[in-house]
């Protein structure tokens, strides 16, 4: 019994990986299998890093005015994949993959467990989309066999991201409905200039894999060790470098409803020390407080005036009791004068 339940334990990571059909698929690559080379392998990458595609998708709506290789560059000191930053600079597909949670994760999973499919299905889907008369040569993008495989690449550093709509470049569906491919809002394409070597990736169509060529130029080294050679993910937590808060912006943690009393002694609800002035001869009795005493000393000095009043009473007691003693005899020795005389 152990050892059956020890061999389920080991098989079941292994049950738990997911197996994508061709139709299922077919309706994943859809969207992206037109667009260029290096975007489509990093599109691929990006999808096995769908957290930080969700945060780069918000950085870029804040940042609505920067495209290109000016807001790769801007977000540099962010902890995200290098393939997630590469995308910043088409904003209208990054803000798509957002929309679509559950296609951009299936992506990265199916990318992560059927790397060797996932690129023969964009193969299928582009000679599908070439013979509908749909994949061609255009002013900024050249289509053209490579072997048994179509590259898709731009002419320039001005690269054009388009949308396009699934029934209509690859025909009519042949999955029938159950396996409808992935449709997004359309968007205008944007010429984003881009500068050499901004594609550090590309798929490998012979060997069916993402292949990295170089060192990703707007990447620091101690933030993605990418090395060139076969793509190979890195299933670690980024987290964001320690940044350290000025001391004027600081807050504290929890927010008192009691103004808490500064450094010096001294709230923001106290009176000023030249607001409020001691009497004079108060002024020779007080003394400064200083900070640090031991809490008997404080006690010992609150409590040494009162002491010196009641001394002073007593004395002043005892001294009534020495006129009245003093007054008293010198009555009788004047009453036995008289009597003398007398």
């Amino acid at each position: 019994m152990l050892a059956a339940l020890a061999a389920l334990a080991i098989c079941a990571p292994a049950q738990a990986q997911k197996v994508y059909s061709q139709p299922e698929l077919d309706a994943l690559l859809a969207p992206i299998a037109l667009q260029p080379d290096g975007v489509v392998s990093q599109v691929l990458m990006a999808a096995t890093y769908p957290e930080d595609v969700a945060a780069a998708a918000a950085w870029s709506r804040a940042n609505a005015h920067l495209r290109g290789d000016a807001a790769v560059r801007a977000a540099a000191p962010e902890p995200w994949d290098p393939s997630v930053k590469s995308l910043l600079a088409f904003p209208d597909l990054l803000a798509r993959m957002d929309e679509s949670p559950q296609w951009l994760r299936d992506l990265g999973e199916a990318f992560l467990g059927q790397q060797a499919q996932v690129m023969d299905t964009v193969q299928g889907l582009r000679r599908r989309a070439q013979a509908n008369g749909q994949l061609v040569t255009t002013n900024d993008t050249a289509v053209y066999q490579q072997g048994e495989a179509i590259v898709v690449q731009p002419r320039a550093e001005v690269v054009y991201v388009r949308y396009y709509d699934p029934y209509i470049v690859y025909g009519p569906w042949w999955w029938g409905p159950y396996y409808r491919p992935v449709v997004w809002r359309p968007w205008t394409p944007y010429p984003v200039v881009v500068v050499r070597g901004f594609f550090y990736s590309q798929p490998d169509w012979h060997h069916h894999y993402v292949r990295v060529i170089h060192r990703p130029v707007y990447a620091h080294r101690y933030v993605a060790p990418v090395v060139p050679g076969r793509w190979e993910h890195r299933a670690v937590t980024t987290t964001r470098a320690y940044v350290r808060v000025p001391e004027s912006q600081r807050r504290p943690i929890v927010q008192s409803h009691q103004p808490m009393p500064a450094a010096n002694g001294w709230s923001n609800q106290s009176p000023r020390r030249d607001a409020v002035r001691p009497p004079a001869q108060a002024q020779q009795h007080t003394q400064p407080q200083q900070q640090g005493q031991p809490q008997h000393r404080r006690e010992q000095r609150a409590v040494e005036p009162r002491r010196q009043a009641e001394n002073q009473r007593a004395r002043g007691r005892e001294q009534r009791g020495n006129d009245d003693r003093r007054g008293g005899n010198d009555q009788r020795g004047h009453s036995e004068q008289r009597g003398h005389r007398g």
